[in-house]
C-alpha cells in the first residue's frame, strides 16, 4: 500500500505538468511586460509568448491560431458561446437545444435565454449516458439557432457522438457549441473532422494553470460572436481585459506536452482504469459502473451499494482524493442531475464517487484506490448490515 495520498479526481484539476511550471516562471517577474503595450519591447515580447501558446493551443484541436480567443477559464467561454451567439437578439419563435447532461454553466447560461424570448430544448440521454439522437433529431428544426453538447461528461465521462450531432445541425443551418473541457487529456480533438462551429477548453483539465481558457470560434460564425465582457477590445473584440501573459504561456506549454503524449497517456490512462474496476469488483462485487463506452480512459463513475458516497468520501481522507460528482457543484445538497437523467433516484445517485485518473496514476495506485474504497465500504456496511443488504437486494 502506498504511504503518500493517491490522488484520484482529475476531472475536478488536474497538476500542472513540470514544463508547465518551467515555462510560466520568467513571465511572474522578469518578462512581465503588458502583452498589449504595443510601444516597447517588454510588450512585444509578452505578445510574442501570447501568440506561440496560441498556435499551441490551436495545433492540438487543429485550429488556426485566429480561430482560438482566450477566456479565464471553459465556464466564461461557454457562456462567451451561448450568451456571445444569442443573448440581446429577439428570441421569440426561436429555441436553442442542449444536452440534459450538459455542465451546469451551460444550463444557466441557456436558462438567460428564456429571458429573451427562446425556447430552451433538452435532448436527452439513454440510460448509457450517451445523447439519444433520435430525439435530438426530433429537437432540432429550422428555428434552431443554437445546439449544445459537451464532447466528455464531465461525471460519467461518456463520449458523445459530436460528428453525427454537427450534421444534424448543419442540415437546419444551427451553430454548433460544444464543451471539451473534459476531453484532451485522453482523446485526440480535430474541430474540422468534428464539425464543430464554437469549442470550450479549460487549461487546469489538461495540466495547464487555473484561470485561463480558451473558446475555438470557427471563422463561419465569428461575425456573428458579441462580447459579454466589454472594455479595450482585445482579443479582436470578443474578450476585453489584459491576458495574463504567464497563464497563457503555461495553457500553451500543455498543450504542447499533451499533443505529443495523448496517445500513449490514454492507453496508460485506460490500463489504471480497468486494474481499479477489476479490483474493486473483487471486493465489492455489487458495485456498478455508471454510463457505457465510448468513455473517456480516465473517468469512472461507480455506484456502492448501501453506503453513502459522502460518508465514503469522508472516510478515505486523507489517503485518498475522489469526489461524488462535479467540483463546480460542491456545497449544493441536491443528487446530480446527470445521475438522474441516466435513470438513477435520489437515493441510488447519492451512493456514486466519481474517480478520475491522471498522467500520475499508475496500477499501484489504482489497486491501492481500489481496495482503499472497499476497506470503507465494508466499515460503513458492517455499522449498517439491514440497510445494505436491502440496497443490494434491490439492484
Amino acid at each position: 500500500m502506498t504511504e503518500a495520498p493517491i490522488y484520484l479526481d482529475h476531472q475536478a484539476t488536474t497538476p500542472c505538468a513540470p514544463s508547465v511550471v518551467k515555462a510560466m516562471a520568467p513571465y511572474w517577474n522578469v518578462e512581465f511586460g503588458n502583452p498589449h503595450s504595443s510601444n516597447h519591447a517588454f510588450g512585444w515580447r509578452a505578445d510574442d509568448a501570447i501568440a506561440a501558446a496560441r498556435q499551441s493551443i490551436a495545433d492540438l484541436i487543429g485550429a488556426t491560431a485566429e480561430e482560438v480567443v482566450f477566456t479565464s477559464g471553459a465556464t466564461e467561454a461557454n457562456n462567451l458561446a451561448i450568451l456571445g451567439l444569442l443573448q440581446g437578439l429577439p428570441g421569440t419563435g426561436r429555441n436553442v437545444v442542449v444536452s440534459a447532461i450538459e455542465h451546469k454553466c451551460v444550463l444557466e447560461s441557456a436558462r438567460q435565454l428564456e429571458r429573451v424570448g427562446y425556447t430552451v430544448r433538452k435532448a436527452q440521454v439513454r440510460p448509457s449516458g450517451h445523447v439519444d439522437l433520435d430525439a435530438l433529431a426530433n429537437l432540432v428544426d429550422p428555428a434552431t439557432d443554437l445546439v449544445s453538447v459537451m464532447l466528455v461528461n464531465n461525471e460519467i465521462g461518456t463520449v458523445q457522438p459530436i460528428a453525427e450531432i454537427a450534421a444534424l445541425c448543419r442540415k437546419v443551418g444551427a451553430v454548433f457549441h460544444c464543451d471539451a473541457a473534459q476531453a484532451p487529456t485522453g482523446i485526440p480533438i480535430d474541430v474540422e473532422a468534428l464539425g464543430v462551429d464554437l469549442m470550450s477548453l479549460s487549461s487546469h483539465k489538461m495540466y495547464g494553470p487555473k484561470g485561463i481558457g480558451a473558446l475555438f470560434v470557427s471563422h463561419m460564425v465569428r461575425h456573428r460572436l458579441r462580447p459579454i465582457i466589454h472594455g479595450g477590445g482585445q482579443e479582436g473584440g470578443l474578450r476585453s481585459g489584459t491576458l495574463p501573459t504567464a497563464l497563457c504561456v503555461g495553457f500553451g506549454e500543455a498543450a504542447r506536452v499533451l499533443r505529443e503524449r495523448v496517445v500513449d497517456d490514454s492507453q496508460a490512462l485506460l490500463q489504471a482504469r480497468q486494474t481499479f474496476l477489476k479490483t474493486l469488483l473483487i471486493r465489492v462485487p455489487d458495485a456498478t459502473v455508471n454510463g457505457d463506452e465510448p468513455r473517456h480512459p480516465a473517468h469512472l463513475n461507480v455506484r456502492l451499494p448501501g453506503v453513502e458516497a459522502d460518508t465514503v468520501v469522508a472516510n478515505l481522507q486523507p489517503q485518498l482524493a475522489i469526489s461524488t460528482g462535479a467540483a463546480c457543484s460542491s456545497g449544493i445538497p441536491e443528487p446530480s442531475h446527470v445521475l438522474r437523467e441516466i435513470g438513477l433516484d435520489a437515493d441510488a445517485a447519492g451512493e456514486c464517487v466519481r474517480i478520475g485518473f491522471g498522467r500520475s496514476s499508475n496500477p499501484v495506485h489504482a489497486r491501492d484506490a481500489a481496495n482503499l474504497i472497499a476497506e470503507a465500504v465494508v466499515a460503513i456496511r458492517a455499522e449498517c448490515p439491514i440497510d445494505a443488504a436491502e440496497t443490494a437486494r434491490a439492484i
